[in-house]
């Protein structure tokens, strides 16, 4: 098992975030609507197509050059709340794993940190407030679990990505305390919060694309 990942697996991974989240759209759209303005879905699905399409006109030479992409892409093409916050999250993460050609499991899960620090910069949440974060700070902690442990690059995000799916369900019985859907109040309860839904997706197609280069 390889050890580390490279370029090919950013790009591959972000190609499958597009994929996953055009796959998820509606139920994105539906998640959202239901607590919040009902555009998650639209917006993100708008993002990562928009990714797609820079990817196919240049390669990025790096991991972090690949975030990057995907951060400017983002913020220039997502409205609402996901454009900033994912974009702030890639953007982190770049910044993170530096000039680096090959990310072993500790610089994946130092991106993932950054990622997940650079979302509570920008949006003040915290875990229990049914939003990302409650996707994120569990992955956070798996992925920096199994980095400490040894564990290959491909383990360490698909213990990052089980906890993120883990993480968006525990968001089902919780009042929002952020955002659109903080004006609910009680009835929020019952409902996922689309942004933690959206991150364990995302997480999940790290570890697919891990897994599909063999790390």
């Amino acid at each position: 098992m390889a050890q580390t990942l490279n370029t090919g697996w950013a790009v591959d991974w972000l190609r499958r975030s597009a994929a996953v989240v055009a796959e998820n759209r509606v139920m994105l759209i539906e998640l959202d609507r239901e607590i919040g303005d009902g555009d998650h879905g639209e917006n993100l699905d708008r993002g990562f197509s928009a990714i797609v399409a820079k990817l196919d006109e240049e390669s990025p030479a790096t991991p972090g050059a690949a975030f990057k992409l995907a951060a400017m892409t983002l913020m220039s093409k997502v409205g609402g709340a996901a454009g900033p916050l994912y974009g702030t999250a890639f953007l982190r993460a770049a910044t993170a794993v530096g000039d680096a050609d090959e990310l072993d499991s500790g610089l994946l899960s130092a991106a993932l940190a950054a990622a997940r620090d650079g979302v509570v910069a920008r949006g003040k949440a915290e875990v229990g407030e049914k939003t990302m974060i409650d996707a994120w700070t569990p992955a956070v902690d798996a992925a920096a679990a199994a980095a400490a442990n040894g564990l290959s690059p491909a383990q360490t995000l698909a213990a990052a990505a089980s906890a993120a799916q883990s993480g968006a369900e525990s968001t089902d019985p919780l009042i929002a305390r952020k955002g659109r859907a903080s004006y609910l109040g009680e009835r929020a309860i019952g409902h996922r919060d689309p942004g933690a839904a959206s991150s364990a997706l995302i997480l999940q197609a790290a570890a697919d694309a891990a897994a599909g280069a063999g790390a």
